[in-house]
């Protein structure tokens, strides 16, 4: 890279589509050849939370554990890093042919007898749920527009996860001069990779929509053959922020994700099993406490 502020020729880490000169600070946007392999990006994400927000919502969520080592909840995150993450966005029309047995529930009366605290023969009523099931199957279809997959080896899928969703509604044309004073990272997964990571969370959203598509008030035995059709893979940037938790030396730091455009925290706290035996001994003893109270009256 060579600096627009003062010439100097950088050397930039490989894999990164942004820099900072050591001499004068400018930032800057890596220029490179197109390339089937890597793309450039279609759409990206502006940042909507700052640094200092981003720290605030990160030190909150460190002290929310209870569980948590005491260390870890007086840590303070550091190498706090806002970037530009690549991630595909697939839309496509999911069509299936489902089967499945509808519940409808309904209540029944019923007379019986049974004997009264007295010894008397009482007559009774009682009220029972029944259920009447039926078989229904039939065609479904819907346009999905919001499955995200990570192209990023650094941060897969399951963190990304934990921090979505973005509003996609705020996505622009993507300009390199967006990405200037921001760490940006190349996509380290093809394209191939993410759309087959992509078309298997379709198959899971399709699952759980038709669930939600079954009428009656139970249902049971879902079956359904789906395919996709109208398939797109976008390649965006998306803005996060990742921080690091360091809270015991001889223990790798507890990573933090930042959704950079809602707030949103993902993160996997650490926990003490002193914490969670000292709890289960203490309430253990307050049940037993309260048994053999009740057994005296």
């Amino acid at each position: 890279m060579q600096c627009g502020g003062c010439g100097a020729q950088i050397h930039i880490e490989a894999g990164l589509r942004t820099g900072k000169c050591p001499y004068c600070a400018s930032p800057a946007v890596i220029e490179r050849p197109p390339d089937p392999d890597r793309p450039e990006p279609s759409f990206a994400l502006g940042f909507v939370v700052g640094k200092q927000r981003a720290l605030e919502l990160a030190r909150a969520w460190i002290r929310r554990p209870l569980f948590a080592p005491g260390a870890f909840r007086r840590a303070q995150p550091s190498d706090v890093r806002g970037m530009y993450l690549p991630a595909y966005v697939y839309t496509a029309v999911a069509s299936a042919e489902y089967n499945a047995e509808i519940g409808e529930n309904y209540t029944v009366t019923e007379t019986y007898t049974t004997t009264d605290a007295k010894g008397n023969t009482v007559t009774r009523t009682r009220t029972r749920v029944e259920t009447e099931w039926r078989t229904l199957s039939g065609p479904w279809a819907a346009y999905v527009d919001d499955v995200v997959v990570s192209a990023s080896k650094g941060l897969p899928d399951a963190e990304l996860e934990r921090i979505e969703p973005f509003d996609l509604r705020a996505m622009q044309r993507f300009e390199p001069a967006m990405l200037s004073g921001w760490i940006a990272e190349e996509p380290s997964i093809t394209a191939d990779g993410c759309m087959q990571r992509a078309r298997s969370e379709l198959e899971a959203q399709v699952g759980a929509r038709l669930a939600k598509h079954m009428p009656g008030d139970r249902q049971r035995g879902l079956r359904f053959a789906w395919r996709a059709q109208h398939e797109d893979l976008e390649l965006v940037v998306l803005p996060v922020w990742v921080l690091a938790v360091r809270y015991d030396d001889r223990l790798p730091p507890v990573r933090l994700v930042i959704n950079g455009q809602s707030g949103k925290i993902g993160g996997r706290a650490p926990l003490s099993w002193t914490k969670i035996i000292v709890t289960i001994v203490a309430v253990l003893a307050a049940i037993t406490v309260a048994v053999l109270a009740g057994s005296m009256r």
